[in-house]
């Protein structure tokens, strides 16, 4: 193989390690509370995305007693709720990571289109305070329901 095509090669796996960087790098000790309208929607594998303007400057009332669904995964939801702050940067847009499709299915999540209202918890990437505008979400808000993606729900 030339060195062009190594070169090329390695960029392209590079560039796929960093699209998908798994949970780990996400800070899960500071869950934070974004909600806002739906920008562009990306359905599709290794799990859904979408891009969120923030549209909403405080926590809402109760949010720390919201029930949400069990799920295979041990989350301890009330515990992630009572400790969510607003999202320090709500200026321009938010890429905020959801799960797969098939955990999105599992969950009956109706594919969600640009202009969507949602409400979301997660953790910011990379652990540490970044300046990235980027969410894992572990609880989703969306018409009415609340969904727990982080595994599958518990049956």
């Amino acid at each position: 193989m030339s060195r062009l095509a190594t070169f090329v090669a390695s960029l392209v796996v590079a560039s796929a390690a960093f699209a998908h960087h798994g949970w780990s790098s996400y800070d899960e000790k500071a869950p934070i509370y974004l909600a806002g309208t739906v920008q562009s929607v990306g359905w599709q594998n290794p799990h859904a995305e979408l891009v969120v303007s923030p549209g909403v400057q405080s926590l809402p009332p109760g949010l720390a007693t919201r029930v949400v669904p069990a799920q295979e995964q041990p989350v301890d939801g009330p515990t992630v709720l009572a400790n969510t702050t607003l999202a320090a940067d709500l200026s321009g847009t938010w890429t905020v990571e959801l799960a797969p499709l098939t955990r999105m299915d599992a969950w009956g999540v109706a594919r969600i289109q640009a202009g969507a209202k949602v409400e979301l918890v997660g953790y910011t990437f990379p652990k540490g305070g970044s300046t990235e505008r980027r969410m894992r979400v572990e609880f989703l808000f969306v018409d009415g329901q609340v969904y727990s993606i982080r595994s599958m729900p518990k049956r």
